[in-house]
């Protein structure tokens, strides 16, 4: 049999992809590398609004939900804001991920698990797994293999520029379950989070480029060592030079979708999945499979949310440069009531281009932060 659509990983990107094409008609196969679909957990679990709205799931798997964030500085700034309404949803990643596949195969995809892709030859798949080894023919791969996609490997093409080790323990605590506490100094390139699960649970974790773990010991070490789940994992960011080719389009963290701004990847897997399907129905109905055909998918997620990550990622280059004093005065330049109104009114997990917009014009943040930095912000802002 040759399958319309292979699809490589069974995360959220990847169930996506295999749900769209399934209901667009595709015979549609998705090949998990892993025995059970949902682990091992690799991310922090927590999901815009838009976010979840996206993975079309219900709400079985949400354990919190969450309003507004805290900022803490560990040289004494820092800010609330509060949208008093819901902005993020905390799930159980293993349970969103099964019923994503549900849904997938409900639609008529088909699963086959404990399989690994191993090579590449054509337009036919070599894999090994439960049922040996075998060769699976496709007219077109949707790549959800994640950020060490090995079929972009396979095919020699070049990877996200950057790739963040990040490490998260669940823990007992006592938290406020309306917030999710940032902690800009917790790490040099990036941040730490407290992510409540309930008042007394919560996820705490980190992100950075060398020595994560050892970041993760001394950020943890405020809250107990009474860890009850612990996990690792990698985040790519800045998108791979090209994200089509060779009867493949890559999607989520295969591509390098992930947000530099949080480093959430879902809504931007689940939207580019669902654009790779687009496109794969169109060059099955033609026939068409060559790079010229795969093309439109590039220009698709540009269109939609390329703009929003060449923001975040010279947002992130920014933040980088920044001392933990410059941060310390950044959250107590946010912590004006003209500013705070403005996050709340136009943050945006997702999208947070028209709030930079808006911030780099408030006076207050002028004051507190100097005009070369808001220039900096400017400059951001203009691509």
């Amino acid at each position: 049999m040759t399958w319309d659509v292979v699809v490589v990983g069974a995360g959220p990107s990847g169930s996506a992809a295999a749900r769209a094409c399934a209901e667009k008609g595709l015979a549609t196969l998705c090949i998990e590398e892993h025995g059970t679909i949902g682990y091992p957990v690799q991310c922090a679990g927590l999901l815009s609004t838009s976010a979840f709205e996206e993975c079309g799931v219900s709400r079985e798997s949400v354990q919190n939900e969450v309003c507004g964030a805290r900022m803490v500085s560990d040289l004494g700034g820092e800010l609330l804001f509060d949208a008093r309404t819901t902005k993020a949803y905390v799930v159980d990643r293993s349970l969103l991920d099964r019923e994503m596949a549900q849904r997938a195969a409900d639609a008529g995809a088909e699963y086959l698990l404990k399989t690994s892709v191993s090579g590449m030859q054509g337009s036919s798949l070599l894999t090994r797994g439960v049922r040996g080894r075998e060769e699976i023919s496709f007219r077109l791969v949707i790549a959800a293999d994640g950020p060490r996609s090995s079929v972009a490997r396979m095919l020699g093409l070049r990877r996200p520029e950057i790739y963040l080790g990040g490490v998260q323990a669940e823990v007992p605590c006592r938290v406020d379950p309306r917030y999710v506490e940032l902690h800009p100094n917790a790490s040099p390139d990036f941040f730490g989070w407290v992510i409540p699960v309930s008042a007394t649970r919560a996820r705490i974790g980190l992100c950075a480029r060398e020595h994560a773990k050892d970041h993760f010991d001394r950020f943890i070490a405020r809250y107990g060592g009474n860890c009850i789940h612990l996990a690792s994992g990698v985040i790519p960011l800045g998108v791979m030079p090209q994200t089509y080719g060779h009867r493949a389009l890559f999607v989520g963290d295969a591509a390098g979708f992930p947000k530099p701004t949080s480093g959430g990847g879902i809504y931007t897997g689940v939207r580019s999945a669902k654009h790779a399907a687009e496109v794969a129905a169109a060059c099955c109905a033609r026939g068409e499979f060559e790079d010229d055909s795969l093309r439109d998918y590039e220009r698709r997620w540009k269109e939609d949310f390329g703009r929003e990550l060449d923001i975040g990622l010279k947002v992130l280059r920014m933040r980088q440069r920044m001392t933990p004093e410059e941060i310390d005065r950044l959250c107590r330049a946010l912590n004006d009531p003209g500013v705070i109104e403005t996050i709340v009114e136009h943050g945006d997990m997702d999208r947070p281009g028209t709030l930079i917009r808006r911030l780099a014009l408030k006076p207050a943040l002028i004051r507190g932060m100097g005009i070369l930095f808001a220039s900096g912000v400017r400059q951001i802002l203009t691509i």
